[in-house]
């Protein structure tokens, strides 16, 4: 037999064998069904307790509960009793209010201390500690200590303020004032951990930018308006969607106020999800709960893709 019959024949051979072989999955596949894997138990966690709770909880919508077995369908009557229920109406305009001044309150600070801290100050480290630690404390374990502080007359705000000539307000107690008195708390409570959020996005920028920026004669203000606010940008707009979810359906909006004001005076610090905690576990209208909340989720769902359309998805090109 001839050389290149030979070479024919081994060539044959291989093939032979190798069609012979078993076809496995491909490595594609493989890492596909590996990272299924691990997504899975996550996966099950968000639906058992994220999305069949929310679906049932649209579904009670359309039904009258009272919480001792009695169900009755009532169809569209909980959503058109909305719209009538003034307190309702008044909680909806103080969330609101509070979004308003929460989400922008809460932006600027955080973005200050980030820049603070990224500076290269001594005791940069414990700065930075310090800005987080109230983030390790409960809400609830937050909220007494601040109500303490600010007792009428014999809080240690109020002290403090006596002692250099200022008279002491009810900073709980007063409707004007309540509602402002909370919102401080709150941004104190969460401009530790968005400042961490700023930090990271911070931290991305490359030294060249601003060493470029130095070069060209740019001072502190155009170097941050040019250089670090349009890099900044895609962290920007994560803060901004973030904390307004927060604002709407945090912990913050219930556990604070439960624990400082329930509410008051005259339901002046009352948010939308305080008062559907009240509807619900309070007065027992579990039906009327789960129309509120799911009409909050949709405005908040429409508010989520506004943001999203406008911005492009946090990146804020519009040319």
């Amino acid at each position: 037999m001839s050389f290149p019959s030979l070479l024919v024949k081994e060539k044959e051979d291989m093939q032979a064998v190798r069609g012979s072989r078993p076809r496995g999955l491909s490595r594609k596949h493989r890492e596909w069904i590996a990272a299924s894997f691990f997504l899975l138990p996550d996966m099950l966690g968000l639906l058992i307790f994220l999305g069949i709770p929310m679906v049932m909880a649209l579904g009670m919508g359309f039904f009258n509960v009272d919480g001792f077995g009695n169900i009755t369908f009532v169809g569209l009557q909980n959503y058109t009793a909305m719209f009538s229920d003034a307190q309702f109406m008044g909680s909806l305009r103080v969330t609101l209010l509070y979004i308003f001044l929460f989400v922008p309150g809460l932006f600027v600070c955080s973005l200050f201390l980030a820049i603070l801290v990224k500076q290269k100050i001594p005791l940069v480290g414990v700065f930075r500690s310090m800005f987080f630690l109230p983030n390790v404390v409960s809400l609830v374990v937050v909220g007494f200590v601040w109500k303490f502080l600010l007792i009428d007359k014999i809080g240690l705000i109020n002290q403090l303020l006596q002692m250099v000539g200022i008279s002491g307000n009810s900073w709980l107690g007063d409707p004007k004032l309540a509602l402002g008195t909370i919102l401080v708390v709150t941004i104190w409570f969460w401009m530790g951990y968005y400042m961490v959020i700023f930090l990271a996005g911070l931290q991305e920028i490359s030294p060249e930018y601003y060493e470029a920026a130095r070069l060209d004669g740019a001072g502190h203000w155009s170097t941050f308006r040019y250089v670090t606010w349009p890099l900044l940008k895609p962290t920007s707009f994560f803060v901004l969607l973030v904390s307004l979810v927060s604002a709407v359906a945090g912990s913050q909006g219930f556990d604070l106020i439960f624990v400082m004001t329930q509410g008051g005076p005259a339901n002046s610090t009352s948010l939308g999800i305080f008062y559907i905690y009240q509807q619900a576990f309070q007065f027992g209208n579990y039906g009327y709960a789960a129309a509120m909340a799911s009409f909050l989720v949709v405005i908040l769902l429409v508010a989520t893709i506004l943001m999203f359309t406008v911005t492009k998805g946090g990146r804020f090109e519009f040319d």
